[in-house]
This record gives C-alpha cells, structure tokens and sequence, in this order.
C-alpha cells in the first residue's frame, strides 16, 4: 500500500477522515499551535511542525519537507487546508504526487475562501474539488468533483456545513483509489 502524509494548517478535519479510514505516514502542519496535531496525538499518528518564519526562505523551508518524506517514503501528499502555496522546491521533487482539496467546484471561487465566495456571489450551487497540485493556486488537474446545492433555506453556516460532508466523502474515496493504483 502507498504511503500517505497529510499537510494542514488547522482544526484538521479532512485529516481525520483520512487517518480514521487509512494508514497516515504522518501529518505535517506550518503552524506549532493547530488543531490537527492534537487530532494525530489522539490517533496515534506521527507529527512533525515547523514555520516558514523559522527558516531563511521558503526554498529551504520546502528542502526540510521534502526531507521528511523522502525519509518516510512517501508516495501521496493529501493537502487538507493546508494555507500555504506549495513552492518549486516541493513541487520539484513531488509533483504528480500531491493532492488538494478545495471546498468550490473549481474554477469557479479558487483561493482560501471559496466557500465564503461562493455564498457571496449568491450562487444556486457551489461544490467540492480535489485536484492535483501544480504551480498555480487551485489550478491543477481536476482528479474528481461534486456540486453541492444551496438550498433556500441555507445560511452560510449550513451551506458550509454540507460542503464540509461533502468533502469527507469524497476525499476518502478518491485517496481509496489513488492508493490502490
């Protein structure tokens, strides 16, 4: 079975869902104070942190992650609210093996608030992307997505809610079949 590492910045949800149905290398994460390293604590899954702030430049910052999964052998980067644009350096030596995803049915609302963009625009449906990662922001090669209604009723909250089951769905079921290959 392919080996897997999970990147996030955050609370770590979609972290979870992958780590509760699959073997997770570990989770890296930019940020020393997020949510997801006490999610991989509880789940007995390794963690590593580091900021970008801790390193000269973002080059060497990208050398000391591709480092870490060289060592771990790792085959699948699953992106999963990680804020930060993957840079030369890692997509150099990754490229082909790192997936996002991304709470809008891209192209439409790319960038760090689709969900809240999508609501704004006062669109009847929105979506879930997971795609590729490539130099660009959001614009990698779809691998799958769903739309997602807004129904008439929905507050952003809900709205956000359903995108959010959504994509726990689908990221299992698109990591079950690119582990598989």
């Amino acid at each position: 079975m392919k080996k897997i590492a999970v990147f996030a910045s955050g609370n770590g949800s979609n972290f979870q869902v992958i780590a509760e149905e699959f073997p997770v290398e570990f989770v890296f994460s930019d940020h020393r104070d997020a949510y997801v390293l006490e999610r991989a604590d509880k789940l007995g899954v390794l963690s590593y942190t580091f900021e970008l702030k801790e390193f000269e430049n973002k080059a060497e910052y990208e050398e000391a992650i591709v480092k870490l999964l060289d060592q771990h052998q790792i085959d699948l980067v699953c992106l999963a609210g990680y804020m930060k644009i993957v840079g030369p350096t890692l997509l150099a030596a990754y490229e082909g093996r790192i997936i996002n995803i991304h709470p809008a049915y891209l192209p439409e609302f790319p960038g760090a608030h689709g969900i809240e963009d999508a609501w704004n625009a006062g669109v009847t449906e929105s979506g879930v992307t997971i795609h590729w990662v490539d130099s660009g922001v959001d614009t990698g090669k779809v691998i799958k997505q769903v739309r997602v209604p807004r129904l008439a009723d929905d507050t952003i909250e809900s709205f956000e809610a359903r995108i959010h089951e959504v994509e726990y769905k689908l990221y299992q079921e698109v990591v079950k079949t690119l582990i598989a290959e």
